[in-house]
């Protein structure tokens, strides 16, 4: 048997071998991040105006939607040492504003944030009906 040695051959299949090998790896590595990408941008709901909601209710109903802009009033109940508490905000984006029910402690007026959830028409929430309403799944607040 003959030892191969590297100054036996020529650059051309070095290089050759390295290329193909090199080029594999970055396919793969494309190809991930494509995935990646694809499952992030389909896993992120779409933002939409308010005004384009409440044009038309019936194109969001039950989709996760995502608005964001400022709470203009807010009522919540929390009750000390519990876990129940939730209640209803109203946020606007300057098209228009809309009642988001939360489970969660509801946030302070004038706070700037983003909101993820679904829409819903006809919502009543501690006997009070809200019409249309986004069910909060998610929200961020704006960094100052």
């Amino acid at each position: 048997m003959e030892s191969l040695l590297i100054a036996d051959v020529s650059p051309d299949i070095l290089c050759e071998n390295l290329g193909e090998d090199m080029n594999r790896k970055t396919r793969a590595m494309l190809l991930t991040l494509l995935l990646s990408v694809s499952i992030f941008v389909i896993a992120c709901p779409k933002r939409v105006s308010i005004a384009d909601i409440e044009a038309n209710p019936a194109r969001y109903q039950n989709k996760s939607i995502a608005v964001a802009g400022i709470v203009k009033t807010s009522y919540g109940v929390s009750i000390p040492f519990s876990k129940s508490g939730g209640g209803a905000y109203k946020i606007s984006d300057g098209t228009g504003s809309i009642w988001v029910i939360t489970k969660k402690g509801v946030p302070s007026k004038n706070s700037q944030l983003g909101v993820k959830g679904k829409i819903q028409n006809g919502a009543t929430y501690k006997g009070k009906h809200y019409g249309l309403v986004l069910i909060e799944d998610k929200r961020k607040f704006k960094k100052n």
